[in-house]
């Protein structure tokens, strides 16, 4: 079981390999490859680098196959993302919603830094309402 380079989608400011081992097909590829595309090319991400790794069990028994790891940096946040399911594309759907999960969170982290910059009013910030 080797692990094959399947290419890398870029756009402007992103740029993720995809990986696979075992038994993976093309059409599966390709299906992942838009999925986490569409995941991560939104309006408000910054640069975006990492890799998804996609696996197929080898054991015919097991009941969850379908395996996908993925690692990304998005601006100077690490984000890894895990999925497991039965087949190549409820594995691709999974990790779509898990990732943007998680970049809303890294992008709502980065708004609410901004707005948290000024300090309270009790340690010398300027208060918010016209209460004295």
């Amino acid at each position: 079981m080797t692990a094959k380079d399947t290419g890398t989608h870029i756009t402007s400011t992103v740029a993720v390999q995809v990986r696979a081992a075992g038994d993976v097909d093309e059409e599966a590829l390709a299906y992942v490859r838009t999925k986490v595309g569409t995941a991560l090319d939104r309006p408000g991400v910054p640069d975006v680098s990492g890799e998804v790794r996609i696996a197929k069990a080898a054991a015919h028994h097991e009941g969850q196959p379908w395996s996908a790891g993925a690692e990304f940096v998005v601006g100077n946040t690490l984000v890894v993302v895990h999925a497991q399911e039965a087949t190549a594309h409820e594995l691709a759907d999974r990790l779509q919603d898990r990732i943007r999960s998680q970049m809303t969170r890294v992008l709502h982290r980065k708004e609410a830094a901004r707005r948290s910059a000024t300090p309270p009013p009790w340690r010398g910030g300027q208060a918010i309402s016209g209460r004295d």
